[in-house]
């Protein structure tokens, strides 16, 4: 089994930047597509940013051209670098595998966005 643990978060202006790591432990890590996702109060889980294994990236339209996602195999973590942050971009952010394997979600990292 999976374990991710997200790091990075936190309370930011609008406009701010932050950047998510996301270190996994116990795959093959290199070989599995990978998201960041977002749960917003009171909303459904999302998926904002994915990059395949060979390193393909795809966004939500809400978060193009602002939020970048990485990965370092050698290290087994992706990131996420978030830019010009919205309120609207607060929520609790989780990696996992793209599509997500229902029994690894992390904790998850609070992303706060306020002036």
């Amino acid at each position: 089994q999976v374990q991710f643990v997200e790091s990075g978060g936190g309370l930011v202006q609008p406009g701010g930047s932050l950047r998510l790591s996301c270190a996994a432990s116990g795959s093959i890590f290199s070989a599995y597509a990978m998201g960041w996702y977002r749960q917003a109060p009171g909303k459904q889980r999302e998926l904002v940013a994915d990059i395949t294994s060979g390193r393909v990236t795809n966004y939500d339209d809400s978060v193009k051209g602002r939020f970048a996602i990485s990965r370092d195999n050698a290290k087994n973590t992706v990131y996420l670098q978030m830019n010009s942050l919205k309120p609207e971009d607060t929520a609790v952010y989780y990696c996992n595998s793209n599509p997500p394997d229902l029994r690894n979600w992390g904790q998850g990292i609070q992303v706060t966005v306020s002036p």
